[in-house]
């Protein structure tokens, strides 16, 4: 396995296709370090994206959904261990990935969002991380899938799972 690199880019392949991500490591290192660190691992490979909101986000990462039958679990999962919070000035648009979390700030782990349009909202409240530099089309795919209602009554759930295969970390020069 590579050492992390700052050049270094998220590849996410998914049931929609690929997206590229890049990372602001000047404004969330230990977020980025450790989201690189769980894709290294393959912590993400064979996840879903469990949670979609139309207009709003896209949110995937938790290790639950591996597992059907642990459908109701789903957005509860984590690495065993919880990270501090990064808040930063980077706004939440189109694109940007950020880590999901608890009402707590510091509970955030290894579940993520991107968003799917203005979400500025979320502003210093959420550890933006990075965003889209390809894959925009597939980003807008995920969004329109079709969803029902979740657990907690919230028309989130995709009606078709949406998985991630893998998310790879590469240098951006291997992109070509």
């Amino acid at each position: 396995m590579s050492t992390p690199q700052p050049d270094d880019v998220a590849i996410i392949e998914t049931s929609q296709g690929r997206m590229v991500l890049e990372f602001w490591s000047d404004v969330a290192p230990k977020t980025v370090e450790n989201f690189k660190k769980l894709a290294s691992q393959g912590f993400y490979d064979g996840t879903a994206f469990h949670r979609i909101v139309r207009g709003f986000m896209v949110q995937g990462g938790d290790p639950l959904t591996k597992d059907p039958s642990m459908e109701a679990r789903w957005g509860t999962g984590d690495p065993g261990y919880k990270i501090k919070a990064e808040f930063n000035a980077k706004s939440h648009q189109r694109g940007v990935i950020s880590m999901a979390r608890s009402a707590n700030p510091d509970s955030a782990g290894c579940q993520f969002f991107i968003c799917l349009g203005d979400a500025s909202f979320l502003d210093r409240q959420y550890t933006a991380f990075g965003t889209l530099v390809q894959g925009d089309d597939v980003l807008g795919k995920l969004g329109e899938v079709p969803t029902r209602v979740a657990g907690g009554g919230e028309r989130s759930r995709p009606v078709e799972r949406q998985n991630v295969a893998s998310i790879k970390i590469v240098s951006r020069a291997s992109l070509g």
